[in-house]
Parts: structure tokens; sequence; C-alpha cells
């Protein structure tokens, strides 16, 4: 047990430091002011082309997705989640340990080029996100979570990381034993992260954004749209769940584009109890008193 609440207290205190030095001396390599920079570019961009010509500049929630995008990046680390995950992780090995195991690497590709570990790493991930995804739609009590996502009610950038803190331990939990199967040999997949920021801003944004032919590769903000649009086909629990990679959506038949979505309306059917600040919203889930 002191083993575990040392690890946590050095990830704490480590990630504190780590943050305020994020903060106080920018670099290139350095994820907050990357997150700041992508946001104010793609922000700049839905300013001077938006899709939505009606929609204000500061639209609604405005502000409270810009927070979550903050909390969830960054403070929720600080609080809770780095803490919990290395202790997790910790305490995952030692039970690998105790049944003999010591070593889960089933592939090593530590000594493939760089390039290939990071497209390894970006598909198999986008991959086993894109089938948590659709289990958030699917399982009721994972919904309950992401609906606060889907309560979005006029897209923009900063809706991207509108989502509960509880869907960043459900993605990592269920990507953490693939990943470690493969033996990664990059400690640093930076610009992969960016990537998959950017992406997903865009996908968000008040933009129209069709990428030509490689739409059947990478989500568009004319795709996703009609994920969170708030009328589904019959019968269907969501669509277009691709975060950064359209092609699952294509080849498992979840693809669906009827017609241009600009004007849709969004959300989900019993949003209007849903609540609207913050405290609420993060512990709606756990309150008992859903009423749709």
């Amino acid at each position: 047990m002191n083993k575990y609440l040392e690890i946590a207290g050095n990830a704490y205190y480590g990630y504190a430091d780590y943050l305020l030095s994020e903060i106080m001396y920018p670099s290139w390599k350095n994820y907050f002011w990357w997150l700041v920079g992508l946001s104010l570019l793609v922000w700049l961009a839905e300013i001077i082309f938006p899709w939505r010509q009606g929609q204000a500049r500061i639209r609604k929630d405005f502000w409270l997705d810009v927070f979550y995008m903050f909390f969830n990046f960054f403070l929720f680390s600080l609080i809770v989640y780095n803490a919990v995950s290395n202790v997790a992780v910790e305490a995952f090995n030692d039970l690998l340990a105790w049944f003999g195991v010591e070593n889960l690497v089933a592939i090593e590709i530590g000594s493939w080029p760089r390039w290939a570990q990071m497209m390894v790493l970006f598909v198999v991930a986008d991959f086993i996100q894109w089938n948590v995804h659709r289990m958030l739609h699917r399982i009721p009590a994972l919904w309950e979570y992401h609906k606060l996502h889907h309560s979005v009610e006029e897209m923009g950038f900063a809706a991207h990381l509108r989502f509960h803190w509880m869907e960043t331990i459900i993605y990592k939990s269920v990507q953490y034993i693939p990943l470690a199967m493969i033996g990664f040999g990059l400690d640093d997949f930076f610009l992969v992260y960016l990537f998959t920021i950017a992406i997903g801003h865009l996908n968000h944004a008040n933009l129209k954004i069709t990428y030509g032919p490689l739409k059947y590769i990478l989500n568009t903000p004319t795709m996703h749209i009609w994920h969170h649009a708030k009328h589904l086909p019959e019968g269907k629990f969501g669509v277009n769940y691709g975060l950064t990679l359209s092609v699952w959506d294509y080849l498992f038949g979840t693809a669906y584009i009827p017609k241009e979505g600009r004007d849709e309306p969004l959300g989900f059917e019993g949003m209007e109890s849903y609540p609207k600040n913050f405290w609420r919203q993060i512990s709606y889930p756990f309150s008992g008193r859903k009423k749709d």
C-alpha cells in the first residue's frame, strides 16, 4: 500500500511541476501552448470562413466548452487522473507478475523506422477509440457519460473537448492492454498527438471542409455534424463514430451523410432537461435523477 501511495504522490507533484513548466516556459514541444495555438487558429478560421453564417462568433456555451477543454486536458490530470492511472498501471503489472507474466509485449516494433512506429500507434489507437465510441452510444450506462458531449447545441472547435472526465478513464483503460502489447520504441508521439487534436478541432468547427477523396479516410466537419444530429436514422444508436479516421465507418457500415447538414438540429431526444452548468453536468450520471 505504501508503494502505491508513494506512486500517487510522485505522480501528483510531478504533474503539477510539469503543468507549471508547460505554462511558464513555452517551447516547440509544449502541449499547453500548442493546444492554445491550434484552438486560436481554428477559431480564426471559423470567424473568417463560417459554414453557418448566422452563428455568433462567441456561440452558445463557448466559454463552458473552453473551460472543458482545459479541464479535460490539464486540470483533470492534475486533480486525479495522473496519480490514479500510475497506481493502476503498477497494480496491473504486479498482478501480471503474480501470474508469472513479466512482459506484455507481443509485437516488438522498436527497431522499425520512426514513421512506421508512429503510423502503427495512430491507426491502432484510432481503431480502438472508434470501437469505444460505438460502445458509448450502445451501452446505456456509458451513454449517460457520453450525453455531455452531445449536449452541444451549436458546433464550434471547443466542443471537441466537451466530454465527461469518465470518458478519459474508459478510453485509456480499454487502450492500455492492446497498446502495451506492441513494443513501441518511442517515448514521444508528439506529432501524432498534434495531428489528432487538429483534426478533432476541425471536425467540430463551424467550417465546411470535405477533403475531397480523402473524406473516405479522414473525418470531416460535414460528416461529423451528423454524428451530433438530434434526429438519428430509425433503429440507430449513432452514426459516424470516427474520431480522426472516417475509414472505419465506411468499412463497417456506420457512415451516414444523407444531405448537407449545415442547419441540422443538434443534441439528443430529451436534452431539454439536461443540466446546463459544469458541476451539474459532471455529476449528472451519478445523480440518480435522470429524466430522459
